[in-house]
């Protein structure tokens, strides 16, 4: 795998499919280009002394774009750069290079705090680990309301309690009068994450970057939140950015597929395509990694 990992760096794209989607600029959301971060390396005592500073580049020069209502997954081994990508394009990390535009306009360049929390709003996460993005000293109600506050949504505590409710019941978290004064220690895995959602849809985002959603939680439970935010996606005209490592998973809820490998991305086109029919080395080597299924014969 690591001299197919070395063979190309550049970005292939399926036939024309790509450049027929590009043509429509009025259906992209979020535009991304020549991205780069680098993080500085852990250095020891006599490079320290020396002086030396190497950094280790998370991203280098990603370049795509997101279309309005798709789902665009993001798949890679780890420490291929994904979650990092998603975190600068929120601006969760600063970028040390490229741009960012979402909806038409420059996000990398906003500095005020008044406009950065306009497009906050609309741009949201969804945690990899319920068990950490959820504070372990705050109720449901809490949890959920504190996006609320933080955006100045909802007139008074009854407004926001119907948001609350209303949220809940759109991730299936039924009744949410049984829920609102539970802490996270009392739900299973499966229903923080639900809780995780519900925190994010409240604001009522239109591009939501999804880190691993589903990663953390038993196999059962995969599939209903999967199908439950393709629900979400169609119900209120959600993007998602898609993370993960899975590809069968990738190939269930994603339209399009980004492969990243060394903070690049190497391969871009239709799910069924790259995963049916991959082109780069890396991508072909990704497919090969995934166990095959082979009953034994009686």
């Amino acid at each position: 795998m690591e001299r197919a990992v070395r063979t190309s760096c550049r970005v292939i794209c399926t036939k024309n499919t790509e450049n027929q989607a590009l043509e429509h600029n009025e259906s992209v959301l979020l535009q991304v280009q020549n991205l780069s971060k680098a993080f500085r390396k852990s250095r020891t005592l006599l490079q320290t002394l020396k002086g030396r500073a190497e950094h280790v580049k998370a991203i280098d020069g990603v370049t795509f774009e997101v279309l309005k209502g798709e789902v665009l997954g993001l798949v890679g081994e780890s420490g291929s750069g994904k979650t990092t990508l998603g975190r600068v394009i929120l601006r969760l990390e600063e970028p040390d290079s490229g741009s960012i535009r979402f909806e038409e306009s420059d996000y990398t360049s906003v500095k005020d705090r008044s406009t950065m929390k306009e497009f906050r709003r609309k741009m949201q996460m969804i945690f990899q680990d319920p068990f950490d993005s959820i504070n372990p000293r705050m109720n449901v109600r809490d949890v959920i309301e504190e996006p609320l506050r933080i955006h100045n949504v909802g007139s008074g505590e009854e407004e926001r309690t119907q948001l609350i409710r209303r949220s809940l019941e759109d991730v299936r978290v039924n009744p949410p009068e049984d829920y609102l004064d539970r802490y996270p220690h009392e739900l299973s895995g499966g229903q923080r994450q639900r809780i995780a959602i519900a925190r994010t849809l409240v604001l009522k985002p239109s591009f939501i970057v999804a880190d691993e959603p589903v990663s953390m939680l038993d196999v059962s439970v995969r599939m209903e939140l999967l199908n439950l935010m393709l629900d979400l996606k169609d119900r209120y005209g959600l993007t998602y950015l898609f993370i993960t490592h899975d590809l069968a998973v990738a190939k269930y809820v994603c339209d399009r597929i980004a492969v990243m490998q060394s903070g690049k991305i190497v391969e871009l086109g239709p799910a069924v395509q790259i995963i049916h029919n991959p082109q780069h080395p890396y991508t072909k080597a990704l497919r090969a990694a995934v166990p095959v299924m082979k009953p034994h014969p009686h």
